[in-house]
């Protein structure tokens, strides 16, 4: 072979080489398809959240109670007992949505605490409380002006559950189909165990009626005799959540809730919200109380209680 073809040969294969495309340093689609996440661990990671925002209401209230009145919405809220001159009063505010508040003037009650209000059928508004250790109502037609109704709804010195209670409160109503549920605390006067700071132990009954006045006790709703719960269950609230029943409640971690169906309480309760930074501690500073819950504009407002800080709020999407 000459020196003519050997050259061009050699040209050839540099012409080649230089003309190959270039490599990309990139993951064949197969491989990228593999290290994509599955979809329901994509979902799993978004699960939305109650978002914290701000405070609504400061100063030493708690147990608010939100009522959806058409052109506006009211939310009652009663004084903590570290009020000075205490007599159990209940005010309101009114907002027309959720985020701004504008206090009305005077009070509503006095002596009723833990307000929970519903719509009767003739128009007007009944408001259970709790009262000398006992649940009682009053009713009124522009839900300013209230007027007690005779009679007791729930005295504690009678139960099913066998339980020796020194009182029952903070109750919360709800109308299903014909019926209405309610659910309430119980005080027992025993300690859950010395390391609990409470001195009581408090649960969960329940109870149903015909006609919102007469009310037939059904027994334990949910215990609190438990590790998760360490005695401690109150300010429950009953929410039409979509296509469920649920009743939302605090302990000393934060917000729970548990579901309600045909007569039965789910017993395995989801922690829905806490302000403490901690997962590990036990008994949190101040944990988010007596939660009330409204849906606006397709989105979830929860309006918490925080001892002697006022009333605060969380927003859930939709």
């Amino acid at each position: 072979m000459n020196k003519a073809i050997i050259l061009l040969i050699i040209l050839l294969i540099f012409i080649t080489g230089c003309t190959q495309p270039e490599t990309i340093n990139e993951e064949p689609e197969d491989v990228q398809e593999e290290n994509t996440l599955p979809e329901d661990i994509e979902k799993d990671e978004q699960k939305p959240s109650w978002e914290y925002k701000r405070l609504s209401i400061g100063g030493k209230y708690a147990d608010a109670e939100i009522v959806d009145f058409g052109d506006k919405y009211r939310m009652y809220y009663s004084e903590e007992p570290e009020v000075q001159d205490f007599k159990g009063r209940v005010y309101s505010s009114i907002s027309a949505d959720g985020v701004i508040w504008t206090q009305e003037q005077g009070t509503r009650k006095e002596w009723a605490t833990f307000p929970s209000v519903i719509k009767t059928e003739d128009n007007k508004y009944r408001m259970y409380f709790q009262n000398s250790g006992a649940i009682k109502s009053a009713t009124s037609t522009d839900g300013l002006t209230w007027n007690d109704e005779q009679g007791i709804r729930i005295i504690n010195t009678e139960n099913n559950a066998g339980l020796n209670l020194e009182n029952v409160a903070a109750p919360t109503v709800i109308k299903i189909d014909n019926s209405y549920l309610m659910v309430y605390r119980g005080n027992i006067n025993n300690r859950y165990s010395n390391e609990v700071p409470n001195n009581n132990i408090q649960i969960l009954l329940w109870a149903t009626s015909n006609d919102g006045i007469n009310f037939e006790k059904k027994g334990i709703a949910l215990d609190s005799r438990n590790e998760e719960f360490q005695g401690l269950l109150d300010g429950s609230e009953l929410v039409e959540w979509d296509d469920e029943i649920r009743l939302y409640f605090w302990s000393y971690k934060g917000v729970y809730h548990v579901t309600y169906k045909d007569g039965k309480f789910s017993q395995d309760a989801v922690l829905d919200y806490t302000t403490s930074t901690n997962d590990y501690m036990r008994f949190p500073e101040n944990p988010p109380g007596d939660p009330t819950l409204i849906k606006i504009n397709d989105k979830w407002f929860m309006y918490y209680g925080q001892h002697e800080k006022g009333i605060y709020y969380a927003i859930l999407e939709a």
